[in-house]
């Protein structure tokens, strides 16, 4: 794809979305199809070059209960100490990552959890439908399955514990069905040989999988098709008010052209974990830690043992999706800063875990390894509304869920400029 597109000269634009990853380009889209003029500003030299890169790959509303739930406290203590824990926390002398574990604990408490659990799965449920209309009217293909989502369980007090979980999903309307062990196989026969490590498992037969980065920049290309219009290797160096209306006039940014200022009637930030940064200097502050996140992609070389169906495993917090010609394991969490450094013995975890379920589901020396960071809450409940200047705009915050959540949350954006009016998100 192009550093720029469309041969537009007028830095006058209706929306400008600051971030082009699947959460912003579904932000342009949606607006564009509403009839307005979109600018997307990104600093990578295409769309969907960070944390949408190589994610986990599921369309996940079964994914929806948040980290912070009345289990996670014990679970945390006992990952302290362990450098291969699904997760991993390193304190910093960083007031804005204490306050945001304060915030997590808090969410922790059982109300709080389903809450948001409801919330999660309401956003999520509008926005896998609304993948499934984008896949059908643009006519595009990204490594997509639609075989559901398989979460398993090996140790039953786990197990038993997600019933309720499962039950209370189901009453916002997410299908998300209790199933034994022989059902399990039954649905994936990869697990064949594992049958007797399975405690139970869940099955949400509407989930689905894919490659969020082919999605992000087929639909990029759309985008440029509607007359959207892209600022790749571009950095935002600052935002222009007129403090007497209270509003955001214009974007400053740095690209391959040098400086110049671009000018909107609404601005929205989708700049994933720097978003927070970004803000802050304009007062305001948005409770966001980057979580880096690992992947490892394993060419399946024409291997039919790998499992087809998309995988959720509970108890290394693994999460599997074939794509084809490779399989896709994602998951563990870092709080640990804006790094993205591979940690060696987190890759080599997440390798162990795949070579002992499924030994012959492909070339495991040919695996590449990957991280990116996940624009984390404390809640998991993204920021989508507006800020405290009427047309200054939050699409951001969706941690593990951005693939997930990118579609519904850009749409509600979209429709929010079009109306005028929105909740106040921070």
């Amino acid at each position: 794809m192009s550093q720029a597109t469309n041969n537009i000269t007028s830095n006058d634009f209706d929306v400008i979305v600051l971030g082009g990853g699947v959460v912003g380009i579904n932000t342009a889209y949606f607006n564009l199809k509403n009839g307005k003029s979109v600018c997307v500003i990104d600093r990578q030299p295409e769309a969907g070059l960070e944390t949408s890169f190589a994610n986990g790959g599921q369309v996940s509303v079964s994914h929806a209960e948040p980290w912070a739930n009345p289990s996670a406290p014990l679970k945390v203590l006992k990952w302290l100490f362990k450098s291969d824990a699904p997760l991993l926390f390193r304190p910093r002398m960083d007031v804005h990552q204490w306050l945001w574990i304060a915030k997590f604990l808090v969410d922790c408490l059982p109300q709080r959890a389903s809450r948001h659990t409801a919330e999660i799965v309401k956003l999520a449920t509008q926005s896998r439908a609304l993948i499934q209309t984008v896949r059908r009217d643009e006519g595009f293909h990204y490594d997509e399955r639609t075989k559901g989502i398989l979460h398993f369980y090996r140790d039953a007090r786990e197990f038993e514990a997600a019933i309720p979980v499962a039950e209370l999903m189901r009453q916002y309307g997410c299908n998300r069905t209790i199933i034994d062990a022989d059902k399990v196989v039954e649905i994936e026969p990869a697990f064949a040989d594992r049958r007797r490590e399975i405690a139970g498992a869940t099955y949400t037969a509407e989930d689905e999988s894919g490659d969020a980065f082919k999605f992000t920049q087929n639909l990029a290309r759309v985008c440029e098709k509607l007359g959207g219009v892209f600022n790749y290797s571009t950095q935002v160096t600052a935002l222009g008010f007129d403090r007497g209306a209270n509003k955001v006039t214009s974007v400053e940014v740095v690209g391959p052209e040098g400086y110049k200022t671009l000018r909107a009637r609404d601005v929205v930030v989708s700049m994933g974990s720097w978003s927070a940064p970004f803000l802050r200097p304009y007062g305001i502050n948005l409770n966001i830690q980057p979580a880096k996140g690992y992947s490892v992609t394993i060419p399946t070389d024409g291997s039919n043992m790998a499992p087809v169906t998309s995988l959720t495993d509970d108890e290394y917090k693994l999460v599997y999706s074939n794509l084809g010609d490779r399989l896709r394991v994602a998951g563990t969490a870092e709080l640990s800063g804006y790094s993205r450094d591979l940690n060696r013995t987190r890759c080599q975890a997440i390798i162990d875990n795949v070579r002992k379920l499924f030994p012959r589901a492909g070339n495991f020396e040919a695996a590449t390894f990957w991280s990116g960071l996940r624009p984390t809450t404390p809640s998991n409940i993204p920021y989508v509304g507006r800020t405290r200047f009427p047309n200054l705009w939050l699409n951001t915050g969706h941690g593990t869920l951005g693939w997930t959540l990118g579609a519904g949350s850009g749409f509600r954006v979209a429709a929010m400029i079009t109306d005028g009016k929105g909740p106040v998100a921070a």
